[in-house]
């Protein structure tokens, strides 16, 4: 988590050295909801009681959380029961193909500046950024909210191509070099479309590092902790020691040798750990 977060906040200093954020911007106050001893359903009604007791037909709702609080399975709760029980309309924001959109433009860019490969001195600009950018456009297409990618060739709505333009290698070996040096830029433009939505009645549920949604406004921002910490190393623990030694047994596999798994996946990680 600190060194996710290391790297968040430089993307973030050079954005504010860039001018591109305000350096003197300050967030709404957090709610914490601590998760120690209670289920996703109670932590999802925790903060549905606030919700809708502050919000219209339309919401924007930040979370945000260390790593192993929940985070992840608050967010599906929300979505499910703001759905099933509010019959309201959700969506699930994720930055992630607003970087990737991005890094396409930067990419293609070079290819046809006749570059060496993804040239990052040459391409990422800030001339550059601001251009592409420019290229990029979120409103309602088709009666749908969509973001529009309309330059250097590309014509694409962004739901079209996620999975296949936005998953190519000039793409994805690419993103940790774009998305450091234009976090204020996709940052300014997700609380742009965020908005929008929330203003066209829709609940926005947005989840995320602290760094980044904090320039998105609204009232309703949580923050999930967990009162006794050392509780989110054994989970995490917990989880990889599941998941390695789900990878070594069969599908049927005996009480016995799901242990004996188990047991053998525990001792390589002591080993790691005291090596």
């Amino acid at each position: 988590d600190e060194e996710d977060a290391s790297k968040l906040q430089k993307g973030i200093d050079i954005a504010k050295g860039k001018g591109v954020i305000d350096p003197n911007f300050v967030p709404e106050e957090y709610i914490t909801v601590d998760v120690l001893g209670k289920t996703p359903d109670q932590v999802a009604d925790e903060i549905l009681k606030r919700v809708r007791g502050e919000s219209g037909s339309g919401a924007v709702v930040v979370l945000c959380g260390l790593s192993g609080t929940g985070k992840g399975t608050t967010v599906a709760k929300l979505q499910e029961k703001l759905q099933k029980e509010d019959g309201k309309q959700v969506v699930c924001w994720s930055n992630g193909n607003i970087f990737r959109s991005v890094t396409l433009l930067a990419a293609t860019w070079c290819e046809q500046n006749g570059c060496d490969g993804f040239d990052a001195v040459k391409a990422l600009t800030k001339e550059n950024l601001a251009s592409f950018m420019s290229m990029l456009e979120f409103k309602k297409f088709n009666g749908k909210f969509d973001t529009k990618i309309s330059g250097l060739g590309i014509d694409a709505l962004v739901s079209e191509v996620q999975n296949t333009d936005l998953k190519v290698p000039k793409v994805a070996k690419n993103i940790p070099t774009v998305a450091e040096v234009t976090q204020g830029e996709v940052i300014l433009f997700a609380a742009d479309a965020i908005k929008k939505m929330g203003d066209d009645g829709i609940f926005v549920l947005l989840e995320g590092r602290e760094q980044t949604v904090n320039y998105v406004r609204t009232p309703l921002r949580f923050t999930l902790t967990m009162s006794d910490m050392s509780l989110i190393g054994k989970r995490r623990a917990a989880q990889r020691l599941a998941a390695a030694a789900l990878a070594d047994v069969d599908e049927g596999a005996s009480g016995g040798e799901i242990v004996a798994a188990l047991d053998c996946q525990l001792e390589k990680m002591v080993k790691e750990a005291s090596s």
